[in-house]
């Protein structure tokens, strides 16, 4: 896995939010074990398929300021005028 892998798949993050307002965890796993350099996910102590951190730190580096995490439904979506200010987790 390169960087430029990581930073391929954080693209393709911030596209299916902004194009469809949401993008689910488990879904962005999924397709980017499918799509993309190996190494990009793995599997976690639950036995899930998860995304890398170096891919989420691109992506929560490209999103800054306009996609938010929803840590309870586990999907990422585009931030409103209701979300605090400098927040990257809704509550």
């Amino acid at each position: 896995m390169s960087d430029t892998d990581a930073q391929a798949a954080a693209r393709w993050m911030l596209t299916q939010v902004t194009e469809n307002g949401e993008l689910w965890q488990m879904d962005a796993a999924d397709r980017i074990a499918s799509d993309f350099d190996e190494g990009l996910t793995y599997t976690n102590d639950n036995g899930n398929l998860a995304i890398s951190k170096e891919v989420l730190a691109a992506f929560r580096k490209m999103s800054e300021g306009t996609v938010v995490w929803e840590r309870g439904l586990r999907y990422w979506r585009r931030r409103t005028e209701q979300d605090p200010a400098g927040k990257r987790q809704a509550d």
